[in-house]
């Protein structure tokens, strides 16, 4: 693995659990801050346990029970999710869960070289010959690139796209001694001058909360504005109501690009397979990553595991296929949902209509949390039995039932 995020911790937890001798390389050095929302769907919490993440390990972990949407004429809708049936949302520092997973992953046997870069990758017929600062070279038949947008592998193979800088744009701060609104409930401000993007604030143990905010490039912000649209968000009423007079910002705000282009991004080289950010795999509309970078590279580990070492053409055939499976059909219902919301007719319509009753307020909540894909209705070939009514997460869990 290159990358020892959440995709690439992933691919490196099944391949070592299934017995394939795994090394997994990342230039920083774990734990390291990663800019994020934090927020994580059900469908993230499903797979966050499957591989064998307990939450108590995590200390700003929050699990979720309301979702609070205004929309640009100022109504507030609160959507509730599921009680007593598990997590379908909850919030914890990339911090804390990254370096988690990738104890996970070394748990299970790969190889961390944290602290060392990758500095050039050779894709052969019959293997993957990798460079690694400080090591040296790192022979394999496979690689698994979760380096992130830029991704450094793509460069090395001539795979990168020139000049690409993301579709969106996201910019936070996190916030201590929080009002007890914000210190519980998320929050998703659908403000005028920002749409189609919004506004965040999501809820953190003790007190806190991660606060932010989102615009699509080439949108109403240029990306040059937006250090003076954050100070401008932080002082309008609605906001400070709901952070409190006490909240505290803490260290300094942080932007970082968000990459969401999976249906044309190519997924493979010759023997290497492209997860997460390196995959351009967030969803478009919501800027949720942490779930897609999971099931990437949960995939590539199951292409790999299932081809044959002699047939690198079929593993990433698979792989391809798989990704695009997965998410293509809700990527493209995200885009197509998102130019309802680039104006403020549609955004006022889609909260409306969405909070219409208490059956709407209920399924809103779990389809905006990906409890099942967001394109369901569309795709029969994912339709089963309660398909619309499945589990949370952690069910059981005194840590997922409590605030």
């Amino acid at each position: 693995m290159v990358g020892g995020g959440p995709a690439g911790s992933a691919a490196a937890i099944t391949l070592a659990r299934a017995g394939v001798d795994v090394t997994v390389v990342d230039k920083a050095r774990f734990p390291r801050d990663k800019t994020c929302g934090d927020g994580l769907t059900a469908g993230a919490l499903r797979m966050v346990e499957a591989l064998g993440l307990d939450p108590a390990t995590i200390p700003s972990w929050q699990h979720v029970d309301d979702v609070v949407v205004r929309s640009p004429s100022g109504r507030e809708v609160v959507f509730p999710l599921p009680r007593g049936q598990g997590s379908y949302a909850a919030v914890a520092r990339r911090t804390e869960l990254d370096a988690a997973l990738l104890d996970l992953a070394r748990d299970a046997g790969a190889k961390v070289l944290d602290g060392h870069a990758c500095t050039g990758v050779e894709e052969h017929a019959d293997s993957v010959m990798v460079e690694v600062a400080d090591v040296g070279t790192i022979e394999a038949r496979w690689v698994v690139a979760a380096d992130g947008m830029w991704s450094p592998v793509r460069k090395f193979l001539g795979l990168a796209t020139p000049g690409y800088r993301g579709e969106f744009h996201a910019f936070r701060q996190y916030f201590t001694n929080v009002g007890p609104r914000a210190a519980e409930e998320l929050f998703v401000w659908f403000e005028p001058d920002l749409l189609p993007g919004y506004a965040w604030s999501f809820p953190m143990a003790g007190g806190g909360a991660n606060v932010g905010f989102g615009i699509k490039r080439g949108g109403k912000v240029g990306i040059q504005e937006m250090a003076a649209v954050w100070r401008d968000l932080l002082d309008r009423p609605h906001i400070r109501a709901v952070l409190g007079p006490d909240a505290t910002p803490e260290d300094v705000h942080k932007a970082w690009p968000i990459p969401a282009n999976i249906a044309d991004v190519e997924l493979t080289g010759r023997r290497t397979l492209f997860v997460g950010d390196a995959a351009t795999a967030t969803d478009p509309m919501t800027g949720e990553g942490i779930g897609q970078a999971l099931l990437t590279g949960q995939l590539a580990a199951e292409a790999i595991l299932a081809g044959a070492p002699g047939s690198p053409a079929a593993v990433t055939a698979a792989y391809q296929t798989a990704a695009r499976r997965a998410l293509v059909a809700d990527h493209r219902m995200s885009l197509l949902l998102l130019r309802a919301l680039r104006h403020r007719k549609g955004a006022r319509f889609a909260v409306r209509l969405a909070g219409m009753s208490n059956l709407t307020r209920h399924n809103f909540a779990r389809w905006l949390f990906e409890d099942y894909p967001r394109a369901i209705v569309l795709t029969p070939r994912r339709w089963h039995r309660r398909m619309l009514a499945g589990p949370g997460a952690y069910r059981g869990s005194e840590r997922s039932s409590s605030s």
